[in-house]
């Protein structure tokens, strides 16, 4: 019989970093250390930790809701679970995460329900500690000026830098 996964977690980023994290390729293998290729597109396929993990993109909502079909690849061939996670904004800039999994085959939630604190939530930690990851701004933005600060006092500092 299937059973279902609920875990909620903190992270220092926000919301749209931890999204990228999940949707892109080069993030996620980044953070898990293993290969992954993921469509950003609902129906689009998936496959992370080097095909052990695939499935299907369901849907999406920009920095804040993806829901998948996976499946283990040593599971039985129809069988699918179904990913939802939703990510929402937290106070001082960081990201709470409510992940839940449900149809999870039963002689796997033991192993599944410790493999995505010690396979995602841990390793997700350490990878925005060492990228230090911030919301990057938009090119072709300025960045915002400081009521109070002349443009000429800001040029001092910036020439003072370099």
């Amino acid at each position: 019989m299937a059973q279902d996964i609920k875990q909620t977690v903190t992270f220092n980023a926000r919301p749209g970093v931890i999204y990228d994290c999940l949707l892109d390729s080069r993030k996620h293998s980044a953070f898990t250390g293993s290969p992954a290729k993921i469509s950003r597109k609902s129906g689009g396929a998936f496959s992370c930790y080097g095909g052990q993990i695939g499935g299907i993109t369901l849907d999406t909502t920009n920095n804040k809701l993806i829901v998948q079909a996976w499946r283990g690849k040593s599971w039985p061939k129809d069988t699918w679970s179904v990913v939802s996670f939703k990510l929402a904004g937290a106070p001082g800039g960081k990201c709470k995460l409510s992940l839940t999994h449900t149809g999870v085959p039963a002689k796997n939630i033991k192993g599944i329900t410790a493999g995505w604190k010690s396979h995602y939530w841990a390793p997700l930690k350490d990878y925005l500690k060492s990228q230090n990851a911030k919301p990057k701004r938009k090119q072709g933005t300025k960045p915002k000026v400081v009521k109070g600060v002349k443009k000429s006092s800001a040029r001092k500092i910036k020439s003072k830098r370099k």
